[in-house]
């Protein structure tokens, strides 16, 4: 059976709705469907962790010695509390070194979503929505530009997170995190990826 690792959030662990609904768990159910058969996934992540956090719980973690699949999703709440991009790229940066060691250095294992957009939903009501929009992009031009330059795989999840904006099905009850409909989605650009190369 095959291991996947995910690395991240709120958005990994699925802050808001059961566990199961959560992309990582989505995505290991839709492999096992199509005959691709993979563990239950192993996550680090928690709700409000920036980058810093993320690797400062990476060091005293005890990872496996290797896994077949590595997804890294994070940098939300470093624009939510007005972190710098510079220091996003520094830490970002990092982070994928480690998350390409855990996949054996095999750069078409590890995985970078992009950073959803939470200005969004009904949560960002009063909120500058045009500022969130124009930092989450930012973010992201940086974390595609650093994916690519390590020649990984990366998905954009940001464009499908926007459509909460008008499809309220998409966000969870709490008016803030994407809904298991709007991860589904996300499992499902992941299952078509890993499944093309099987």
């Amino acid at each position: 059976m095959k291991s996947l690792l995910c690395l991240g959030d709120s958005y990994t662990i699925g802050e808001a709705i059961p566990e199961k609904d959560s992309f990582p768990f989505q995505l290991v159910e839709q492999l096992n469907k199509r005959g691709i058969s993979f563990q239950a996934p192993e996550i680090i992540a928690k709700t409000g962790w920036t980058t810093q956090e993320t690797l400062e719980s990476m060091k005293i973690y005890k990872f496996k010695e290797r896994y077949d699949w590595v997804t890294v999703l994070s940098g939300v709440n470093n624009q939510y509390r007005g972190y710098t991009l510079e220091s996003y790229i520094d830490e970002f940066s990092r982070l994928l070194e480690l998350a390409l060691q855990l996949a054996d250095g095999n750069r078409q294992r590890v995985v970078v979503l992009s950073i959803p957009d939470w200005g969004c939903t009904p949560f960002a009501h009063d909120r500058d929505i045009e500022k969130i929009a124009f930092e989450i992009d930012r973010f992201n031009d940086e974390n595609k530009r650093l994916a690519a330059q390590l020649r990984l795989s990366y998905i954009d999840i940001t464009e499908s997170s926007r459509k909460a904006k008008e499809n309220r099905a998409l966000v969870a009850n709490d008016g803030l995190h994407p809904s298991a409909l709007e991860y589904a989605g996300w499992a499902n650009l992941l299952s078509n990826l890993i499944a093309s190369s099987h």
